[in-house]
C-alpha cells in the first residue's frame, strides 16, 4: 500500500506492536515513520508527507493534543488523517480531539485486529 503512516508515542514498546500491526495492514516498512512526542512529529512532518497519524495523548515535550492544535493551523497539513491511540478516557478532552479534526479514537490497550480495522478503514482499504 502506498501510503505513510506515523506513529506518535513516547514509549518505543508501544511503537513497536503499532508498527508490526501497520505492516500486517499492508503498509511498507520504509513507510512508517516513528516519533516520541508531538515536537518530533512537527520535524517528521516538516520532511515527510503523511497519510495518517496515529497519535497517542500523553507524552513529555509537545502532548497530542498540543501537536493536533499546531497540526490544524497549518493548510498543508489540512488533510493528514489522525487517530488518536490513547490511555485517555477524559471524554472532554476526547471531544476536544475531535473539534481538532481527529476522525478516530482507540483506547489502550487494544486488540491488534482492532487498530488492523480501523488503519483500513481511514485509509480506505476494503477487506
Amino acid at each position: 500500500m502506498n501510503c505513510n503512516v506515523l506513529i506518535v508515542d513516547d514509549s518505543p514498546i508501544l511503537r513497536t506492536a503499532i508498527r508490526k500491526v501497520v505492516r500486517l495492514a499492508g503498509i511498507e516498512d520504509d513507510r512508517i515513520h516513528e516519533a516520541g512526542n508531538g515536537r518530533e512529529a512537527l520535524d517528521v512532518l516538516e520532511t515527510v508527507w503523511v497519510d495518517l497519524v496515529l497519535l497517542d495523548l500523553n507524552m513529555p515535550v509537545m502532548d497530542g493534543e498540543q501537536f493536533a492544535q499546531e497540526v490544524r493551523k497549518n493548510a498543508d497539513l489540512a488533510d493528514v488523517a489522525v487517530v488518536v491511540v490513547s490511555t485517555e478516557g477524559n471524554l472532554s478532552r476526547l471531544q476536544r480531539m475531535r473539534d481538532l479534526g481527529v476522525i478516530e479514537t482507540l483506547r489502550k490497550p487494544f486488540e491488534p485486529e482492532d487498530l488492523h480495522r480501523l488503519i483500513g478503514k481511514v485509509l480506505g482499504v476494503k477487506k
